[in-house]
């Protein structure tokens, strides 16, 4: 349990039990916090030229460091490699906190109140009652069944609400934008009132400005990410406050409470993940606990929708006809020449599997999850409120970046310049046609050329799931054609699998290089860029051989005596009852494959280049294996990873991916939110467990939302209402179900429906070549599945009226189910706003009384100081009349107007009139005054 009870009036270190242990995050004073370190290591001999140009810079960039009024400790391990540890004194730490206007909390006398009297006083009763003999046994006997439930509930959200025994709730206090102006609002006093993340993020904002050259005709030589660039120094880097297996530190305790997969059930302790790692990557966690909140009811739904069509599956009419032992249908073969005849009941297994996917509820279940991708977005946008309003967002806009440093390297040789009219400094005009424009044709074309190839890929796994399918039947009754289909189709599942995980490598290596090519001036606009084309190629990647399936497998085959085909090949065709089988096995293959991967990749990956790292520092002479037994905090945190400005960027591709097959591909696969939610549950904690592990302590960023990600969600969202509506109508059976119902059926049921979906063919009039080279089947009419006329009509094997019924019948439904879908998700959105009302209310109610407390501060300021000026020089006998309102009194009836439960209009009308009470104090008080001179 932390030393500490409240965590608002904790110290910088909370732990300061444990400063002796870690004294390695001070200066050697012991008092000064080590708020940043840079590191930098002597060069191999053959590089004397170069080090002594990289000196020169770390010189000037020190001492502008030092004029600016960091201070700085040079500490060398082993005469190699040397680190400067970097305090921000309070000086530059009000400077800078007023320059990036953060909003840091008010003197507790002007925060609100969390307790109110009434509460007080209904615990000091209860306490009380508990205290009487025998009330407590005449309690439990006269409780209601319903007061007994509640308890229940009471009892079990604490056991998966986050522990308050180690995480204590934070109260809500007031914030303003920091001024040096106004420093009598803030606690300057209190120790953890700049947090080491608040520190951190300030020494960082002055590292990213500072000059390393004396010349001011090089424009660009600042910034620290220009000098780890050029090699002047190796890493740069706040410090973790402890070990993971030591107790004593907040990283300690998020690791053994919050990143333990054993505590996978609690929710997370968001408030302290933003404190420590900063508002980006806690507001990711935030967005990635919500998303995999929500999963839990999509998974529920799944579960129950697959439960019916389990124990349905003997009712299933034409799967059980297929499975009839009386059932002697011989079909058509599968491949020319060396495929036979086979009989339909060896698809009984393939039949009844299908079933489970294609079914009644398939339908109710895409329109639920369409509902739910919109239902997410928008609970999503009012969890965010929230959660900006609590970190102090509300209203937060970042300040304009500077230009890349990679962008300035490639530009040093441009002499052209323009005026940045934001910044008013000279920076480099891209030139168009030599430059930027041939990098972009090159961007277009080259991933242009990856989509292709992408599309060649899933190609060759058809070819390979044709020659497949072809080899295995001619083994005949030896590999049934249910068998021969399930196994051709996970093998290819899974190849295509192992081409995904390749091009992923290949992909992400040239869209970070198209990219630079570029020449994108910030960083935001570089992410974004590289977001969109590493989305865009992976989605092909991930997503062609599944629409593939799910649109144009078996869809234009023709029939057994005029197959279309491609390349002198028939194409593919799905197995009876269409190739929603198929589709679920490749989606479950690919999305399950993909998680395992990324899974064991995610935790190998981070742990190999630590290791590296280690071998890097203790590469070269013997005593660097001291290194290891010194123990310092900032040598341990240099062999841990960089995290870098896109470290959460795979993270979200990852997830966002993973919405795609919830969403997009659902009505085939039915329990894809609960394989996502069993992932996004172990993910978490391995998520937290890799970044207090494996990676250096990240600054604290300060972003609004998730930024571009929100609107790639909503994109998928919108796409998937079309594709589940296309899925359902033109890759499963039950449209052609449902018009048998109701047109042919006399029953209204699906008996006979198996005979009527099949259409008849004369072998005799099979193309030269394409029939069985050798058949142990005397046939003479063989049956495939589709709606033609018989070869005794008039018009043989024409499509039959049937087929441009159902034809029909399908488009019509698409168009009433992305309609009706859009409708509802429409009045989703129009009913829950982007805000709650509440919440929208008590910003402002929360502004307006932070305006009404520095009004009344500052006429209390002026009040004092022109009663004081008001004092003759000689007056020293004369007795100073004392203010009928002192600065502590005159807050009695503000605290008792925080502390209680006014309504809106009565709390204006109070602070209206404090405020008149003050004015008129001020008139009174110069009266006085002017009475007695």
């Amino acid at each position: 349990m932390p030393p500490y009870n409240n965590p608002d009036e904790c110290p910088c270190n909370p732990y300061e039990e444990t400063t002796s242990i870690n004294n390695s995050l001070y200066f050697t004073d012991g008092l000064r916090s080590v708020d940043f370190v840079l590191v930098w290591k002597d060069a191999p001999e053959e590089q004397n030229h170069l080090e002594e140009s990289r000196q020169k810079k770390r010189h000037v960039f020190e001492e502008n460091l030092v004029r600016d009024g960091l201070q700085l400790e040079l500490e060398t391990v082993e005469n190699e490699i040397h680190f400067i540890k970097i305090h921000a004194p309070i000086e530059v730490l009000r400077r800078y906190s007023e320059i990036l206007k953060l909003r840091m909390p008010m003197k507790e006398s002007l925060c609100i109140v969390t307790s109110s009297d009434k509460l007080s006083k209904l615990a000091g009763a209860a306490q009380f009652f508990k205290q009487i003999p025998g009330m407590a046994g005449v309690k439990s006997r006269t409780k209601s069944i319903l007061t007994r439930l509640k308890g229940i509930a009471g009892k079990l959200a604490q056991r998966i609400l986050v522990e308050e025994k180690y995480f204590p709730p934070r109260s809500h206090r007031f914030t303003a934008v920091y001024s040096r102006d106004k420093e009598y609002l803030f606690d300057l006093k209190q120790a953890c009132f700049f947090t080491a993340a608040v520190r951190s993020r300030i020494v960082q904002f002055i590292l990213d400005r500072k000059r390393f050259s004396d010349d001011s005709k090089k424009y660009y030589a600042f910034g620290i990410e220009r000098l780890i660039t050029d090699e002047v120094y190796i890493a740069g880097y706040p410090l973790h406050d402890g070990e993971t297996n030591v107790p004593g530190s907040m990283r300690h305790l998020l690791y053994n409470k919050w990143a333990a997969v054993m505590k996978w059930y609690r929710y997370q302790p968001l408030d302290y993940i933003k404190d420590y790692f900063g508002v980006k990557i806690g507001l990711y966690f935030a967005w990635l606990g919500y998303y995999t909140y929500m999963l839990l009811l999509a998974s529920i739904v799944g579960i129950i929708c697959f439960i019916y069509s389990w124990k349905t599956l003997k009712s299933n009419i034409p799967s059980e006809e297929i499975c009839s032992s009386n059932n002697d249908i011989k079909m058509c073969p599968l491949c020319d020449h060396w495929c036979d005849y086979w009989q339909l009941k060896e698809t009984c297994l393939h039949a009844r599997v299908t079933y489970l996917f294609d079914n009644p509820t398939t339908v109710l279940f895409a329109v639920f999850m369409s509902f739910w991708a919109t239902l997410f977005l928008e609970l999503w946008k009012r969890y965010s409120a929230e959660i900006t309003h609590r970190w102090d967002l509300t209203g937060f806009d970042i300040y304009e970046e500077h230009p890349r440093p990679q962008y300035l390297a490639r530009l040093s040789h441009v002499r052209r310049k323009k005026i940045n009219a934001v910044t008013n400094t000279e920076e480099p005009q891209v030139p168009f046609w030599r430059m930027k424009l041939p990098a972009t044709i090159l961007s277009f074309s080259v991933v242009l050329l990856l989509v292709c190839l992408a599309i060649v890929a899933v190609l060759a796994v058809v070819l390979y799931r044709m020659s497949i399918l072809a080899t295995l039947s001619v083994y005949g009754d030896e590999v049934t054609t249910s068998i021969a289909i399930l196994f051709t189709t996970a093998t290819a599942a899974t190849i295509n699998l192992c081409l995904i995980v390749v091009f992923n490598w290949i992909y992400t290596y040239l869209a970070e290089w198209l990219t630079e090519r570029e020449l994108l001036r910030t960083q935001t606009e570089f992410d974004d860029s590289l977001t969109l084309k590493i989305y865009l190629l992976q989605f092909v990647n991930y997503y062609a051989s599944i629409f593939y399936i799910a649109f144009f497998k078996g869809k234009f085959i023709g029939y057994p005596g005029n197959y279309n085909r491609f390349f002198n090949f028939r194409q593919e065709e799905c197995g009876f009852g269409g190739c929603l089988m198929e589709l679920c096995i490749q989606l479950g293959i690919i999305m399950i494959g993909k998680q395992a991967v990324n899974t064991v990749l995610e935790m190998a990956i981070p742990l190999f280049y630590r290791r590296l790292n280690s071998l890097k520092v203790r590469i070269g002479k013997e005593r660097n294996q001291s290194l290891k037994s010194k123990g310092q905090r900032f040598v341990k945190d240099l062999k841990l990873v960089e995290w870098g400005s896109r470290g959460l960027f795979p993270e979200y591709l990852e997830m966002v991916l993973q919405y795609g097959f919830v969403t997009i591909f659902v009505a085939a696969f039915p329990l894809a939110p609960v394989f996502a939610l069993l992932n996004n549950i172990l993910e978490m904690r391995l998520d937290a467990k890799k970044l207090l592990t494996f990676y250096r302590r990240p600054v604290s960023q300060r972003v609004r939302d998730i930024g571009i990600w929100y609107r790639i969600l909503d994109s998928i969202g919108k796409l998937s209402v079309i594709t589940n509506g296309f899925i359902i109508a033109f890759t499963s059976d039950f449209i052609p179900k449902l018009i048998y119902r109701l047109t042919v059926s006399s029953d209204g049921s699906l008996n006979g429906y198996l005979n009527y979906s099949l259409a008849y063919f004369n072998t005799s009039d099979f193309q030269k070549g394409s029939e069985p080279f050798q058949s142990q089947y005397n046939v003479k009419i063989c049956r495939y599945p589709d709606f033609r006329e018989p070869p005794w009509s008039q018009k043989p094997y024409e499509k039959a009226t049937m087929y441009w019924l159902i034809m029909a019948a399908r488009l019509m439904f698409v168009v009433i189910f992305e309609n009706l879908v859009a409708i509802v998700m429409i009045l989703v959105r129009w009913c829950i706003p982007d805000m709650s009302q509440e919440l929208r209310d008590q910003i402002r109610r929360e502004a307006y009384i932070t305006n009404e407390i520095i009004i009344k501060q500052e006429t209390l300021r002026a009040r004092l100081n022109r009663h004081s000026e008001s004092i003759p020089e000689d007056s020293s006998n004369m007795r100073l009349r004392k203010p009928n309102v002192t600065g502590t009194e005159s807050f009695v009836h503000l605290e008792q107007l925080m502390s209680s439960n006014l309504s809106g209009s009565q709390l204006d009308l109070f602070i209206h009139n404090e405020r008149n009470t003050a004015l008129r104090d001020i008139v009174e008080e110069q009266t006085r005054i002017a009475n007695s001179n």
